[in-house]
């Protein structure tokens, strides 16, 4: 008898594949193709305290294994998605998790501060609210010159530590690649009492349009993912890993059943799903059987039998 389940942070999945943020909407976009209760759990788009309109001109760009991305967080804002999104994500028998970004410590700590108090009165009502937070500090911080929170570690160590100070909800800080140092920024969310860390966010990358000689993006630079990034991701995940004892969701180009076990294998706990939900509408259902598949034929009970075996 195999069991995919997993647990984090006191948080039930039923198997280790979540849909990763902005790639799987709310959950109801693919409701159409196959029913969101075979996931373990759900991402969010990533949301900010206010709505956003998201970046101007083309947004995606497909490339060699992957694609590039420039949405630019294009969400209705925390207030909205508790009102009109939540009721629905909820109603599946699976993990809801909250992307949560800002443009300031401010607004990240707001954000959060909402999404709890929120959970709280969900739960006196018997009602299931947010089962888990990730916070992306990949955001740029306007008010230091634009660089991302999530690159030098002391300056992502205090939205985490601000973040934790107004929430119990489980806390998985999402890391940046482009960050100096991952391996130094995930020990410092555990130290300031993350749950569990997610990496590997996109990478930073270009494409020139060389008949009209610029940037294909507004904003010049976009975000890169899908299968080309997978090496770089599986790496970074089992020097993570092996650095810190709270749990790892890996994530960067996944998708096959094959890729699942190398992040296991690496000392992931589970894995996101991404730029593969663009090129396939049912892969969430595919891989969650094929996963299942692959273990009674290998007859492998548990995934804990294999994972960080490296």
């Amino acid at each position: 008898m195999i069991s995919m389940a997993c647990n984090i942070a006191g948080v039930p999945f039923k198997n280790p594949i979540i849909m990763a943020s902005g790639t799987f909407g709310f959950g109801r976009e693919y409701a159409e193709f196959y029913s969101p209760e075979l996931l373990g759990g759900i991402v969010g788009k990533g949301l900010t305290l206010h709505p956003k309109a998201g970046n101007t001109g083309s947004r995606i760009h497909e490339t060699a294994s992957g694609m590039l991305n420039s949405v630019g967080l294009e969400n209705p804002g925390v207030a909205a998605f508790l009102k009109d999104e939540l009721d629905d994500m909820t109603r599946w028998n699976t993990a809801v998790i909250a992307n949560v970004g800002g443009s300031n410590l401010e607004e990240y700590v707001q954000a959060v501060a909402m999404i709890t108090e929120n959970a709280q009165k969900r739960r006196t009502m018997n009602r299931r609210g947010v089962d888990m937070l990730e916070l992306n500090i990949s955001c740029p911080n306007v008010k230091q010159g634009g660089m991302q929170f999530g690159i030098q570690t002391e300056v992502a160590r205090d939205v985490v530590r601000q973040v934790r100070n107004v929430t119990a909800l489980p806390l998985v800080v999402k890391l940046s690649p482009n960050a100096e140092n991952i391996t130094q920024m995930a020990v410092m969310c555990e130290e300031e009492g993350a749950d569990g860390v997610s990496l590997i966010n996109t990478f930073s990358a270009m494409k020139i349009d060389i008949r009209r000689r610029r940037s294909v993006f507004t904003n010049t630079y976009a975000g890169l993912s899908g299968p080309a990034i997978k090496p770089i991701a599986l790496r970074m995940v089992h020097q993570v890993a092996q650095a810190v004892s709270i749990p790892v969701i890996g994530m960067g180009g996944i998708s096959s059943v094959e890729d699942i076990i190398e992040f296991t294998m690496a000392g992931a706990a589970a894995i996101q799903v991404g730029t593969y939900n663009f090129v396939h509408l049912h892969a969430g259902a595919e891989l969650v059987y094929g996963l299942e598949q692959w273990m009674q034929r290998e007859k492998v009970q548990t995934l804990d039998e294999i994972r960080g075996i490296l």
